[in-house]
């Protein structure tokens, strides 16, 4: 299911599995074949669904839809004519408009002609005011709303006026901002097929025709008009799950994996593989100069295992983050070139505050509730994180221009970082460890006094599947008992089901950024925002970013993001660790990999792929 960009922010995780069996060995290799390693298996193919934004769903999403644009290596928006047009037809202070127009004879996989009607899922995900409107719930109470996304509560939900208007011929339509919207030319609609939804909500599941689509979507669309509550829940119920699937045999719905992207999931093995075949009737995006026919996803652990496939055949893409004896060991690999960059990733250790809408109310040692004591104590524990012996042992091997990170709003070599940095309040939080060591237990034994003999007990949520991030615990754990905190670390491969759980103080892993929104990250550090896991809420950042949706001046947006940032920096919310190194291991007779720093990393350009 290929739906709505929403933040174009995703969750960055990684899972071990053991090395499967099925892998293809050289001898049957074809040259018309892409094995890609994924550390983490797919946990469903909707990767929209809130929990489900992890890398390689992320993907799998990319290869299956398109839309009117999409980021290119060099973090350069590239609008998409090949799928249709879009252009500003109106514009002043409080009248702000784009209309977006597809091209005609775009066709999803199952040949039923793209129409703007099928970007009307778009603002139904996406605004709250439609989904309030339509009987779908609030986006921003504790039960939600029937659609399970983060889309909601965003920039676009902020600015857009009214509902979209299409036009007479239904091959355009028309999107309506309070005012000039900053990015706005990324807040397109994405295509979504919705007579697929219209038709499993039925209770269909087998291709239809041409015909019987165009009257399913009809349905939608007269649905979509009327806030029909009772169709739009039952097409959110499909939307949200049915695609929560890891298996995808002959008997499987097909209506799941109609897309206009150049490829459609064939199928899938649970905790092994997927497969992807070349959609025949793809015409939505630049065309395929390639060779490649079938695209295989297999899902098995870093390290060893990786090296070993690269060094069989058995495996053409990997991008992952290996130790430094796996590092060593991929460059020897003589048929492989390493490709090493910088990733728009980031890691970083949140803090729990209040509980997550929904969960159980938080009551641990870092609660808001408790005031000076709490916020102290977050303090010492950002403090003794060491974050320098972190990069120094971990990071510097890949890329040692990589700093720690002192900003999550802008990255080393962007134009006002250290503009940013100077004033952001991440002074806080440095110094020598040692320094920060003696800082930290001065604030601890302020409350708990003897916590050099009783540490106090925080409750760590550890990503169990990828070997940086035990290391990462490791030092982390060891440095914090010295200033009077016990780590105890709940390993969980699967973690990012258990991310909003209250009973986690603390967690660790990387968010990666989609794309270079001036109001970036908005759904993570909003009161409201769909993945703010650690209940993280303050009027004065919510204003900012409201700010931060207008048209501003980089000067103007440097001073934004200062305050932004000093605001969770004072209150000890979050801290940022390292910006990711990024690896790649390639086959060296496959051409056309270019790493993108911006999400999806490796996929991005995959019509230029060929042996």
């Amino acid at each position: 299911m290929k739906s709505g960009r929403t933040s174009r922010i995703a969750v960055v995780v990684f899972a071990a599995a053991s090395l499967v069996a099925g892998v293809l060995s050289p001898a049957y290799a074809a040259r018309n074949i892409v094995v890609i390693h994924s550390p983490k298996p797919v946990t469903g193919f909707n990767s929209s669904v809130t929990g489900k934004s992890i890398s390689v769903n992320a993907d799998i999403s990319y290869l299956q839809g398109i839309g009117f644009n999409y980021y290119d290596n060099n973090k350069v928006l590239i609008k998409n004519t090949v799928f249709g047009d879009y252009k500003i037809v109106k514009s002043s202070a409080k009248d702000f408009r784009v209309q977006y127009t597809v091209k005609p004879g775009r066709v999803w996989s199952d040949g039923t002609p793209i129409t703007a009607v099928d970007l009307l899922l778009s603002h139904v995900i996406r605004s709250n005011k439609y989904a309030i409107a339509a009987g779908l719930g609030d986006p921003k109470s504790t039960t939600g709303t029937s659609f399970k996304t983060s889309a909601y509560s965003g920039a676009y939900d902020t600015w857009v006026v009214g509902d979209p208007v299409l036009s007479a011929d239904k091959m355009s339509l028309t999107i309506r901002y309070k005012g000039k919207l900053a990015d706005w030319d990324v807040y397109d609609p994405a295509p979504s097929p919705v007579h697929t939804l219209i038709l499993i909500a039925e209770g269909e599941k087998q291709l239809g025709t041409v015909v019987q689509n165009e009257a399913a979507r009809n349905r939608f669309l007269k649905a979509y008009e009327n806030k029909d509550t009772t169709i739009l829940k039952a097409i959110a119920k499909v939307w949200s799950e049915s695609y929560n699937i890891t298996e995808v045999i002959p008997s499987t719905n097909p209506l799941l994996f109609v897309g206009n992207g150049g490829f459609t999931v064939n199928s899938a093995v649970t905790n092994q593989s997927v497969t992807l075949v070349a959609n025949p009737k793809y015409n939505s995006g630049p065309k395929v100069s390639g060779t490649i026919e079938t695209i295989i996803f297999k899902f098995f652990s870093d390290g060893e295992p990786v090296i070993q496939a690269l060094s069989k055949g058995e495996l053409d893409i990997y991008l992952g983050q290996p130790t430094t004896d796996a590092l060593d060991a991929l460059k020897m690999i003589p048929s492989v070139k390493v490709v090493g960059g910088k990733s728009a990733t980031y890691e970083h250790w949140d803090l729990r505050m209040n509980a997550f809408p929904g969960e159980l109310e938080y009551n641990g040692i870092f609660a808001s509730k408790f005031g000076q004591r709490s916020l102290d104590l977050r303090r010492a524990f950002l403090m003794g994180i060491p974050r320098q012996e972190i990069v120094s042992k971990l990071i510097a091997p890949f890329n040692p221009e990589l700093p720690v990170l002192r900003s999550w709003m802008v990255m080393p070599g962007e134009d006002i970082y250290e503009q940013v940095i100077n004033s952001n309040g991440s002074k806080y939080f440095e110094g020598s460890q040692d320094d920060l060591n003696k800082r930290a237990a001065t604030l601890v034994k302020k409350y708990f006094p003897d916590a050099d003999r009783n540490p106090i007990k925080v409750n760590v949520l550890v990503p169990g599947d990828n070997p940086r991030r035990t290391e990462i615990f490791a030092l982390a754990k060891a440095n914090l008992r010295k200033v009077g905190f016990e780590l105890v670390g709940d390993v969980k491969v699967n973690w990012t089901t258990s991310i909003t759980n209250s009973k986690y103080d603390a967690s660790f892993f990387g968010w990666s950024a989609g794309s270079v929104l001036q109001s970036r990250l908005t759904s993570i550090f909003t009161s409201s925002g769909m993945q703010n896991y650690s209940g993280w809420s303050f009027s004065a950042a919510d204003k900012i970013y409201d700010e931060l949706s207008t048209q501003l001046s980089r000067t103007v947006v440097a001073q934004k993001y200062i305050s932004l940032e000093r605001i969770f920096f004072d209150n000890a919310c979050t801290l940022p660790i390292f910006q990711f190194p990024s690896t790649a291991a390639v086959n060296k007779s496959l051409k056309g990999i270019k790493p993108n720093p911006l999400n999806p990393n490796l996929v991005w350009n995959y019509w230029e792929w060929t042996y």
